[in-house]
C-alpha cells in the first residue's frame, strides 16, 4: 500500500522502518519542525531513505485546514494514513482523504483513558491491566472504532518509562504494523467503542502534578509513578519545588531509621534513610522514593538529601583531562546548537532530550569500558563540570556509594583476629532478619556457640528475590559487558586469596574442618573455581546452523545463550565455601543473580564471602545470602515464581521434594546433586597395605563428610580356570 506516516519520535521512526520492511511504499512523512536545529528521528530516517518529508508547524487555523498544507498532503497520493504518535491536530479532510482512511495508535485499552496522558492515568488509577489500541480515526477524541487491542500486566512499581519500554513501545510497533497488514488483507475489523467504562482525563503537566499528601500511601505511590518521568510529581520542601522519582511501596513490617524531613501537608515527616526518602500516607503506610530533582534541574539520590553538594571537586590527572576533552567533543556532537561546551553548559537546558541521554551513556561506554553509567546518572549531573566530576569519581571508585556497614563478631583464634559478619546479606546490605530472629552457630569441635546468626524468614526471602530480580532486569548487572563481569569475578578471587587464611579459619571454626585442609581445599579450590568461571564470562555463545533445502538458501538458524534470571541455591554443610563457589560462580559467569541459602549449621563463610563480593564492587542485589531453615527458606525458594532455576546439593529424599515443588510452582529449571553409595572394590592381587591406606583415607577424608566417601568395602577373589 501507499502509506503516509503522520507523526514523530522514535516510536514513529520504528513504525516507519517496519512498514518499509513489510514492502509498503511510504509516499510521505509528515512530522514536526526541527527543534533547536535538530530534526525529529522520524524525519532523519525518512530523509536518509529519500522519502519526501514535510515539517508543517500546523495543519489548521481556527479549526480549518490550511489549503497549502492540505494540498501538499493530497499530492502524495496516500491510500492509508498511519498516525503512530502525533501531537498535532490533523484536519478531517486529511483523515478521511485516503481510500482506507486513517489509523491511530493509542497507549491505553480504549475506551478507558482517552486523552493525551493515557499512560500516566493508567498508573495513577492503579490499573492492573494496561495496553494499547489501534483505532480508526474519526472526528472525536480517541473515540473511533477499534481495529486492534493488546494488553499487558501493570507491575506494582511500573512507571510511565518502564511500561512504555517494556511493552507499549516494542509491542505497539508490532501491533501498528499488524493492523496495516489486516487492512491490506481486507480483514481489519471496525468495532464500535462501548460507552460503558469510557473515561477521559486531562493532560498531565507540571502545574497539575502536585502531590496531595492527604491520601493513602498506595495512592501517593501511584501518583508519583504515574508522573515519572514526565511531567514529574512534585511538592514543596524547604521552600522550593522538589520532584519525586523512583517510588516503590514499602513493607510496613519493617522499621525505617533516618533523619526527619518536614514536608508541608504530609501526615508526618519523611525520613531520609540510606535506601532513600521514606514517605507516609494518611493511612500510616509507607512508600520509598529513590531520586529527587530540584528546581534548577539537578537530580540527586534521595538518600543524599542532607549531604547534597557537600563534596569538593576532584583534581584531574592528565589522563582524566584527556578523557574530559573526549567527552567535551561528544557533548558538542549532541548539542549541535551550542557554540562552545563550557564547564557550566547544562545538558538539558541546552536542548537535550531523553534519547540524547541514551546516546551519551553509550558514547561513554565506547571511551571508558570500565565506566557503567545509568541514565539517572546523567540527570544527576547536568552541567559538563558535574558530569566529568561524576565520571571521574566513578572511574576512581569514589562515586559516593555508601560504605558497607558490617556488624562483625570478632574472634582471636589461629594467631589472628577473624571478623565474621552474622546478619543476612540482602540487596548489598547486612540486615537483621524479619522480627530480629536469630539462632546460635555452634563450633562442632567443642559445642560452644560461635555467635548469634540472623535466621531468615519468608519476608526476607521475598525481599532477597525482589532485589535479585531488580538487579537482573533493571540494574547495572543486567547491562554489564560480559568481559566486565569477568573482571569483577577475577577481582573477587584475588580478594578471597588475600583473605584465604581468615576464610579457612572461619570455615574450620564453623564446620570443624581441619585448618590445613580448609586452606588448601575448601578455600583454595573455591578461589580456583572463581578464576575458572571468570574466564568463561565472554566465551558463552551460541552457534549458527545452516538449513538444508531452505528457500531461499540464504536462510540460517542461530542460537543465542542468555542468562536465566534469579537463581536459588541451597547447599550442604560438608564443604560450605566450595559448594557455594561451584554453584555461584557458574551462575554469575552466565549473568544471573543469586539468592543462596547456606546450610543452617555452617553459614559463616558464605556471609564473609558476601562481604568480600560487596567490597570488590558487585552491584546491589546480585548476591544475596539467607541463613535459615530448609523447610522455610529452601521451600520458599523452590516455590517462588520469580526464581527461574534452583540448584540443590543434599539428600535424595529432599531432592525429590524440591523437584516436585519446582515443577508445580513455575516449572523452574533444577540441578540436583544427591546422595549415593560409593564402594571400594579390592581385588585379591592388589597391594593390601596400599589398599588399607587408601580405604582409610577415603572413609575419613574431611572427617568422613564427603559425597564420594566410601560406604561399602567389597573384596573380590578371582579364580582363573585354564
Amino acid at each position: 500500500m501507499r502509506i503516509a506516516v503522520i507523526g514523530q519520535s522514535l516510536f514513529g521512526q520504528e513504525v516507519y522502518k517496519e512498514l518499509r520492511k513489510e514492502g509498503h511504499t511510504v509516499v510521505g512523512v509528515f512530522t514536526i519542525p526541527d527543534k533547536d536545529g535538530k530534526a525529529d528521528p522520524l524525519a532523519t530516517e525518512a530523509e536518509k531513505d529519500g522519502v519526501p518529508v514535510f515539517k508543517f508547524p500546523r495543519w489548521r487555523v481556527k479549526g480549518q485546514g490550511i489549503p497549502e498544507v492540505v494540498g501538499q498532503y493530497k499530492a502524495v497520493g496516500a491510500e492509508l494514513n498511519v498516525l503512530p504518535f502525533c501531537s498535532q491536530f490533523i484536519p478531517m479532510e486529511v483523515i478521511d482523504h485516503p481510500k482506507h482512511g486513517s489509523i491511530i495508535y493509542h497507549p491505553s485499552l480504549l475506551p478507558r483513558h482517552r486523552g493525551a496522558s493515557a499512560i500516566n492515568w493508567t498508573l495513577i488509577h492503579g490499573d492492573k491491566k494496561g495496553g494499547f489500541t489501534v483505532f480508526w480515526a474519526d472526528d472525536g477524541l480517541d473515540t473511533g472504532p477499534i481495529l486492534l487491542q493488546r494488553e499487558c500486566d501493570v507491575e506494582p512499581d511500573d512507571t510511565v518509562n518502564t511500561i512504555y519500554k517494556r511493552f507499549l513501545f516494542p509491542e505497539g510497533v508490532k501491533g501498528t504494523v499488524d493492523a496495516v497488514k489486516m487492512i491490506a488483507a481486507g480483514t481489519a475489523p471496525r468495532i464500535t467503542q462501548p460507552e460503558e467504562g469510557a473515561t477521559y482525563e486531562c493532560i498531565q503537566k507540571k502545574d497539575n502534578s502536585k502531590i496531595d499528601w492527604n491520601q493513602p500511601a498506595e495512592a501517593i505511590h501511584n501518583w508519583i509513578r504515574g508522573n515519572d518521568k514526565v511531567p514529574g510529581a512534585w511538592a514543596e520542601v524547604d521552600g522550593q519545588k522538589v520532584t519525586f522519582y523512583g517510588s516503590t511501596l514499602v513493607d510496613n513490617g519493617t522499621t525505617a531509621n533516618g533523619k526527619p524531613l518536614e514536608i508541608p501537608g504530609a501526615s508526618k515527616p519523611g525520613l531520609v534513610t540510606k535506601a532513600g526518602l521514606v514517605l507516609f500516607g494518611n493511612d500510616g503506610k509507607t512508600l520509598l522514593v529513590r531520586n529527587l530533582q530540584f528546581e534548577d534541574g539537578k537530580m540527586i539520590n534521595a538518600a543524599q538529601y542532607f549531604s547534597a553538594g557537600a563534596s569538593s571537586a576532584v583534581e584531574l590527572t592528565e589522563e582524566e583531562k584527556a578523557f574530559a576533552e573526549q567527552m567535551r567533543a561528544v557533548w558538542k556532537s549532541i548539542l549541535t546548537n551550542v557554540d562552545e561546551i563550557s564547564d557550566s553548559t547544562d545538558f538539558f537546558k541546552s536542548g537535550a532530550a531523553s534519547m540524547d541521554v541514551v546516546r551519551l551513556v553509550e558514547e561513554v561506554k565506547l571511551r571508558a569500558s570500565d565506566l557503567q553509567l545509568q541514565n539517572e546518572d546523567v540527570y544527576m549531573a547536568t552541567t559538563f563540570q558535574e558530569f566529568i566530576q561524576m565520571c571521574v569519581r566513578k572511574l576512581r571508585g569514589e562515586d559516593g556509594e555508601e560504605e558497607l556497614v558490617v556488624d562483625y563478631v570478632e574472634k582471636n583464634v589461629n594467631n589472628m583476629t577473624v571478623r565474621i559478619p552474622h546478619q543476612l546479606f540482602v540487596n548489598g546490605e547486612f540486615v537483621d532478619a524479619e522480627g530480629g530472629k536469630t539462632y546460635k552457630s555452634i563450633n562442632p569441635t567443642d559445642g560452644q556457640a560461635i555467635c548469634e546468626v540472623s535466621l531468615a524468614q519468608i519476608p526476607d526471602v521475598e525481599r532477597a528475590v525482589a532485589a535479585a530480580k531488580e538487579a537482573f532486569e533493571e540494574g547495572e548487572w543486567g547491562k554489564m559487558n560480559p568481559r566486565d563481569r569477568g573482571k569483577l569475578m577475577y577481582k573477587l578471587a584475588d580478594l578471597m586469596e588475600q583473605h584465604q587464611e581468615e576464610l579457612a579459619t572461619i570455615e574450620s571454626l564453623d564446620s570443624g574442618a581441619v585448618y590445613t585442609l580448609a586452606l588448601k581445599t575448601h578455600v583454595g579450590m573455591s578461589i580456583q573455581t572463581f578464576r575458572y568461571f571468570a574466564g568463561w564470562c565472554d566465551k558463552i555463545q551460541g552457534c549458527t546452523i545452516p538449513i538444508n533445502q531452505a528457500r531461499p538458501n540464504r536462510n540460517l538458524t542461530f542460537t543465542k545463550k542468555e542468562p536465566i534470571g534469579v537463581c536459588g541455591i541451597v547447599i550442604p554443610w560438608n564443604y560450605p565455601l566450595m559448594m557455594l563457589a561451584w554453584k555461584t560462580a557458574a551462575c554469575l559467569a552466565a549473568g544471573n543473580t543469586v539468592v543462596l541459602k547456606p546450610a543452617q549449621v555452617t553459614p559463616l563463610t558464605a556471609l564473609k564471602f558476601a562481604e568480600l563480593a560487596a567490597r570488590v564492587g558487585f552491584p546491589k542485589g546480585v548476591i544475596n545470602i539467607l541463613p535459615g531453615s530448609g523447610a522455610l527458606v529452601g521451600q520458599r525458594l523452590s516455590d517462588h515464581p520469580d526464581v527461574r532455576k534452583l540448584g540443590f546439593t543434599g539428600s535424595t529424599e529432599i531432592g525429590k521434594h524440591i523437584m516436585k515443588s519446582c515443577a508445580v510452582s513455575n516449572v523452574k529449571k533444577v540441578s540436583l546433586e544427591l546422595g549415593g553409595k560409593s564402594p571400594l572394590i579390592i581385588f585379591s592381587d592388589c597391594d593390601m597395605d596400599k589398599a588399607v591406606r587408601m580405604g582409610m583415607s577415603a572413609v575419613f577424608f574431611n572427617k568422613g563428610e564427603n559425597c564420594i566417601g566410601v560406604c561399602v568395602c567389597v573384596c573380590v577373589c578371582v579364580c582363573v580356570f585354564r
